[in-house]
């Protein structure tokens, strides 16, 4: 990920994927590049071509709010998608690229994890899997603590065959993933994990590069294939964990009396009773990343 020009990025990518039809603006023949040209979006958003150049460029990283929001309004932005750009803009102190701190998950949220009938884990912001249960590890090995869920959806061919619809949570975790980071976009985790998954996915580099961002909140039902139990329909629900900066408490739910949620009740019932070493060691170390 670059470090040095954000919002010039999120902006040229954003410019590119709006028609001119999509905000009023007669087509005019062939177009070089795809999407708004910077004069178009430089007339919507009532500034001048030079100043929106300098902000795409990178020469000037300080626009106004009130410039902010013309812009928004130019690119058809949404509030989640606004919210970042207002992000990317603000003022950040010199990048020394540091490791965020570990974060600890509350001996309360722990213990919740562990007496939960369901399966649930808790993540960070870079999607680090802090604590788990045993149900979540049955549900995905990927669910469990020292893992990170952005890696395995990409690289984890046993991941990616766990959900059927994978073109569209990869979407969505990309798009989540950039948006949670937003304020931490130079930190060394954010850097490493994108410098990894830029090397080593195509899917992944077309994603990032798309610009897209969507809250970590609020997902739709998931299908799953899971290799034991057939497929399931999950609900996630993502609670913020207060406290600690960015942690999530996620949890997997079946609708009530439905085939899925006879399938992870026997999930649960095969389960054993007692987890495995390696599982134990796992859940009792802590915070633990890859």
């Amino acid at each position: 990920m670059s470090e040095s020009n954000l919002l010039g990025e999120y902006l040229r990518a954003r410019r590119e994927r709006i028609r001119p039809g999509d905000v009023g603006l007669p087509f005019q023949g062939d177009r070089r590049v795809p999407g708004l040209r910077r004069e178009e979006v430089a007339q919507l958003a009532g500034i001048s071509t030079e100043y929106y150049l300098r902000l795409e460029q990178g020469r000037n990283r300080n626009p106004s709010p009130a410039v902010l929001e013309s812009l928004a309004r130019a690119l058809v932005l949404d509030q989640t998608a606004t919210e970042h750009l207002m992000r990317l803009a603000a003022p950040r102190p010199p990048s020394a690229r540091r490791r965020s701190p570990r974060q600890a998950v509350p001996a309360s949220i722990r213990l919740l994890v562990e007496t939960l009938h369901l399966p649930v884990f808790v993540e960070d912001r870079h999607f680090d899997v802090l604590a788990a249960n045993r149900l979540a590890v049955a549900l995905s090995p990927n669910f469990q603590t020292g893992r990170n869920r952005l890696l395995a959806a990409f690289l984890d061919p046993e991941e990616r065959a766990l959900f059927p619809d994978w073109d569209a949570v990869a979407a969505e975790m990309v798009a989540a993933f950039r948006a949670s980071v937003a304020d931490a976009a130079d930190d060394a985790r954010t850097v490493e994990l994108v410098g990894e998954l830029s090397l080593r996915s195509r899917r992944f580099r077309e994603l990032w590069a798309r610009h897209d961002v969507q809250p970590r909140t609020g997902t739709p039902p998931s299908r799953l294939a899971h290799p034991q139990m057939g497929e399931l329909t999950l609900m996630r629900e993502k609670l913020v964990i207060s406290g600690p900066t960015g942690l999530l408490l996620v949890v997997w739910h079946p609708h009530p009396d439905s085939g899925s949620a006879e399938k992870l009740a026997l999930l649960g019932s095969t389960t054993a009773a007692v987890a495995s070493p390696r599982t134990r060691a796992s859940n009792d170390s802590g915070a633990g990343v890859v």
